[in-house]
Protein backbone atom coordinates (compact mmCIF):
# COMPACT_ATOMS: atom_id res chain seq x y z
CA UNK A 1 0.00 0.00 0.00
CA UNK A 2 0.99 3.68 -0.50
CA UNK A 3 2.29 6.27 1.52
CA UNK A 4 1.27 7.72 4.88
CA UNK A 5 -2.32 9.38 5.42
CA UNK A 6 -1.84 12.12 7.78
CA UNK A 7 -5.19 12.88 9.74
CA UNK A 8 -5.67 16.17 11.54
CA UNK A 9 -8.17 15.66 14.27
CA UNK A 10 -9.99 19.26 15.23
CA UNK A 11 -10.67 19.44 18.59
CA UNK A 12 -14.57 20.10 19.63
CA UNK A 13 -14.80 23.68 19.68
CA UNK A 14 -13.42 23.96 16.49
CA UNK A 15 -15.71 22.14 15.22
CA UNK A 16 -18.57 23.51 16.87
CA UNK A 17 -17.44 27.11 15.55
CA UNK A 18 -17.03 25.90 12.03
CA UNK A 19 -20.50 24.14 12.43
CA UNK A 20 -22.23 27.26 13.50
CA UNK A 21 -20.65 29.71 11.03
CA UNK A 22 -22.29 27.31 8.24
CA UNK A 23 -26.00 27.36 9.55
CA UNK A 24 -27.40 30.67 8.68
CA UNK A 25 -31.01 31.71 9.07
CA UNK A 26 -33.02 32.05 6.04
CA UNK A 27 -34.09 34.96 4.40
CA UNK A 28 -37.24 36.20 4.86
CA UNK A 29 -39.37 37.89 2.63
CA UNK A 30 -43.10 39.82 2.76
CA UNK A 31 -45.53 39.14 0.22
CA UNK A 32 -47.98 42.14 -0.19
CA UNK A 33 -50.89 42.71 -2.59
CA UNK A 34 -51.06 45.90 -4.55
CA UNK A 35 -54.66 47.91 -5.27
CA UNK A 36 -56.81 47.80 -8.37
CA UNK A 37 -59.69 49.31 -9.18
CA UNK A 38 -61.36 46.32 -10.03
CA UNK A 39 -61.21 43.39 -7.66
CA UNK A 40 -63.65 43.17 -4.63
CA UNK A 41 -62.71 44.03 -1.30
CA UNK A 42 -64.68 41.00 -0.27
CA UNK A 43 -62.30 38.20 -2.96
CA UNK A 44 -59.43 40.21 -1.29
CA UNK A 45 -60.78 39.42 2.24
CA UNK A 46 -61.36 35.76 0.94
CA UNK A 47 -57.73 35.67 -0.46
CA UNK A 48 -56.47 36.59 3.11
CA UNK A 49 -58.29 34.18 5.05
CA UNK A 50 -57.96 31.01 2.90
CA UNK A 51 -54.64 31.73 1.63
CA UNK A 52 -52.68 33.40 4.59
CA UNK A 53 -54.85 31.77 7.14
CA UNK A 54 -55.76 35.37 8.64
CA UNK A 55 -58.90 35.66 11.24
CA UNK A 56 -61.19 37.38 9.33
CA UNK A 57 -60.75 40.41 11.53
CA UNK A 58 -57.16 40.67 9.97
CA UNK A 59 -58.26 40.15 7.14
CA UNK A 60 -60.42 42.56 6.68
CA UNK A 61 -57.88 45.62 8.22
CA UNK A 62 -55.41 44.43 5.57
CA UNK A 63 -57.82 44.86 2.86
CA UNK A 64 -59.03 48.23 4.00
CA UNK A 65 -54.71 48.94 4.02
CA UNK A 66 -54.71 47.46 0.33
CA UNK A 67 -57.72 49.62 -0.49
CA UNK A 68 -56.84 52.88 1.45
CA UNK A 69 -53.16 52.92 0.53
CA UNK A 70 -52.47 50.68 -2.09
CA UNK A 71 -50.99 47.89 -0.60
CA UNK A 72 -51.06 45.85 2.13
CA UNK A 73 -48.47 43.24 3.74
CA UNK A 74 -50.12 39.53 4.05
CA UNK A 75 -47.11 38.08 5.92
CA UNK A 76 -43.63 37.02 6.14
CA UNK A 77 -42.21 33.89 5.18
CA UNK A 78 -39.21 31.87 3.57
CA UNK A 79 -38.50 32.44 -0.23
CA UNK A 80 -39.61 29.49 -1.40
CA UNK A 81 -43.19 29.44 0.64
CA UNK A 82 -43.23 33.49 -0.36
CA UNK A 83 -43.19 32.44 -3.92
CA UNK A 84 -46.16 30.11 -3.41
CA UNK A 85 -48.07 32.17 -2.15
CA UNK A 86 -47.70 34.57 -4.82
CA UNK A 87 -48.37 32.16 -7.02
CA UNK A 88 -51.95 30.77 -5.09
CA UNK A 89 -52.86 34.11 -5.33
CA UNK A 90 -52.63 34.62 -8.76
CA UNK A 91 -54.23 31.53 -9.87
CA UNK A 92 -57.43 32.43 -7.74
CA UNK A 93 -57.58 35.66 -8.95
CA UNK A 94 -57.05 34.63 -12.51
CA UNK A 95 -59.66 31.92 -11.80
CA UNK A 96 -61.91 34.10 -10.41
CA UNK A 97 -60.79 37.32 -13.61
CA UNK A 98 -59.85 39.76 -11.07
CA UNK A 99 -56.46 41.76 -12.62
CA UNK A 100 -54.94 41.58 -8.54
CA UNK A 101 -51.62 41.93 -8.04
CA UNK A 102 -49.36 39.89 -5.50
CA UNK A 103 -45.86 40.14 -4.74
CA UNK A 104 -42.96 39.37 -2.13
CA UNK A 105 -39.94 41.35 -1.85
CA UNK A 106 -36.79 40.61 1.12
CA UNK A 107 -37.93 41.89 4.50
Amino acid sequence: MGGDQNIVFNSDAELQTKEESEIREPKMYRVILHNDHYTTMEFVVEILVNIFAKPSQEATRIMLDVHRRGSGECGVFSRDIARTKVSQVHALARQHEFPLRCSYEEA
